[in-house]
């Protein structure tokens, strides 16, 4: 529709995160059903506290860069690692979600190993992309 706002601006990432956040912990908490996975009860929850950590870190840090100078401002702007770390998140959670219900058989299996493969590809992104935002403002985050 075209329509923005002040608040639609502030709202949307943040809305983001937590839809994002609430999925990883729901896909946390029952460990994944197909067998090979059983004796993995780490295999979500690990990646999941990496990229929700990413988050809640990220969102601290540009926070305290929005009361800074322009140059730490422009540090923390988005980059194309978060955008692949996004969709390679968005990807895998869909993958998870899709196939949380019904995991047997050679289909679901494939299925599966490329959502938990992607869950961790966005994860060591996460950590990367924090790091190269870390490395950008390390100057004025210590003075």
């Amino acid at each position: 529709m075209g329509s923005h706002s002040s608040f639609g601006a502030f709202l949307d990432p943040v809305a983001d995160k937590l839809m994002v956040a609430t999925t990883l912990v729901l896909l946390s908490t029952q460990p994944l059903q197909a067998s090979w996975a059983s004796s993995l009860p780490w295999l979500i929850p690990l990646p999941s506290v990496a990229i929700i950590g990413r988050e809640i870190t990220m969102s601290a840090v540009r926070e305290w860069a929005a009361s800074q100078s322009g140059d730490i401002l422009s540090a923390v702007a988005v980059n194309k690692l978060g955008k692949w770390k996004t969709a390679s998140q968005m990807v895998a959670l869909t993958i998870l979600l899709a196939t949380r219900s019904s995991c047997e058989g050679s289909s679901w299996y494939m299925l599966i190993v490329l959502g938990v493969s992607l869950l961790y590809i966005s994860a060591g992104l996460a950590l990367l992309s924090l790091a190269v935002y870390m490395k950008g403002i390390w100057g004025s985050f210590v003075k």
